[in-house]
């Protein structure tokens, strides 16, 4: 019997033509056709707001931080509950992390710790939305604008996502997305900064391209074009571009598809996971989700432990996520913890996440629901 892997990246119809496309052209350095196809897809989805293409959502972060023009000391709040490239790009420019804890049952960052965790040192505040289900974007914007920081919007787990209609990753002056391989689109690794306060939109063009004025070139406002701020080479070949236009243009496909398996998962697991005190992803009818993930939270740690090996003598590969931020050996170095992150630690040690992807067969769902409901906690 085959195992049932974690996740397989979907398929998209015309991925393999795009790709004999932009290597037919000559061109496969980016900004070209495909890249233009791409952002202007990406624009669609986020009311229009300019989208620059990066080689991955960590290069995003990175390019964010630049544009804050960062200082020794500086801070930026941050969930401890997130992936490492959330805290690392702001390190990376000279600020100091500071690791706020989570809500049990969003697994998002506490909105009222980070409020409470604000000081004179901080320039920006970075909200994740995890799972694709949203932040309690209200409450961290009217803190932004009382103490005026600037809020990014992690969105790698959101694309789709949306609060009383509104799209994820519309909220802050900045957001990044992932195309990782685990993601709903992906291009094996890419990413994007949708940038929403339009006085950013010239300088993150800047960034991109090494710090030159290249784009201004090439549409014709200077003559030449040089060195004229810092910046690092953020722009992905068209090749990553012309496999992304593809995944987009299959994106209602591949949405549906996941949607059907986590609305599955949900309904066959509730009553096994009400009996054993395991807790299911929370869902609320204010917002589309975007069947990013599907995670339980077991127990304990031993409990969870005992469950992932379970699911693997059966061929079906679950895996944990993330580990506390502040509490890691660079954490401790460079940041520090608001509060101390107990409800961060506790879900890190008790979350898994079951195999989820668009083409998931029924027979392979079927022995992943087997198998979790033959689980004795």
């Amino acid at each position: 019997m085959n195992p049932v892997p974690f996740n397989r990246p979907a398929d998209a119809p015309g991925a393999s033509e795009n790709l004999a496309r932009a290597l037919a052209s000559g061109r496969l350095s980016g900004d070209g056709p495909f890249t233009r196809q791409a952002s202007q897809l990406l624009s669609e989805i986020h009311g229009g707001a300019p989208v620059l293409l990066t080689t991955s959502c960590t290069h995003a972060l990175e390019m964010s931080a630049l544009l804050l023009d960062l200082e020794p000391g500086d801070e930026v709040i941050i969930p401890s509950f997130t992936f490492v490239s959330t805290a690392n790009a702001f390190v990376l420019a000279g600020a100091v992390p500071v690791f706020v804890d989570i809500r049990p049952d969003t697994l998002n960052v506490d909105e009222e710790q980070v409020e409470a965790a604000l000081t004179d040192r901080t320039r920006a505040i970075v909200p994740v939305h995890y799972g694709g289900v949203p932040c309690e974007m209200t409450s961290i914007l009217n803190a932004a604008h009382t103490y005026d920081v600037t809020v990014i919007e992690d969105n790698a787990h959101g694309l789709f996502g949306a609060v009383d209609g509104r799209p994820l990753g519309t909220f802050g002056a900045m957001s990044t997305l992932s195309f990782h391989e685990t993601k709903n689109i992906s291009t094996g690794e890419g990413g994007a900064l949708v940038i929403n306060d339009p006085l950013l939109v010239e300088r993150a063009e800047i960034i991109r391209e090494k710090g030159t004025d290249r784009s201004r070139f090439f549409r014709g406002q200077v003559d030449k074009y040089t060195w004229v701020d810092i910046g690092s080479s953020y722009l992905p070949s068209e090749l990553i571009a012309a496999v992304l236009v593809a995944q987009l243009r299959h994106a209602d496909a591949i949405q549906r598809q996941r949607g059907v398996i986590w609305k599955r998962y949900a309904t066959e697991l509730e009553d096994w996971a009400r009996s054993n005190d395991v807790l299911l992803p929370s869902t609320s009818p204010t917002h589309a989700g975007t069947f990013h993930l599907f995670h339980m939270r077991l127990v304990d740690l031993e409990t969870r432990t005992r469950f992932i090996q379970h699911m693997r003598d059966q061929g079906i590969m679950c895996v944990f996520h993330y580990l506390p931020l502040h509490s890691s050996p660079m954490g401790e170095r460079v940041g520090r913890a608001f509060n101390n992150c107990p409800v961060t630690q506790e879900m890190s040690d008790r979350l898994v996440r079951l195999p989820l992807f668009a083409d998931m067969t029924a027979i392979e769902q079927d022995r992943v629901v087997a198998a979790v409901l033959s689980f004795e906690p």
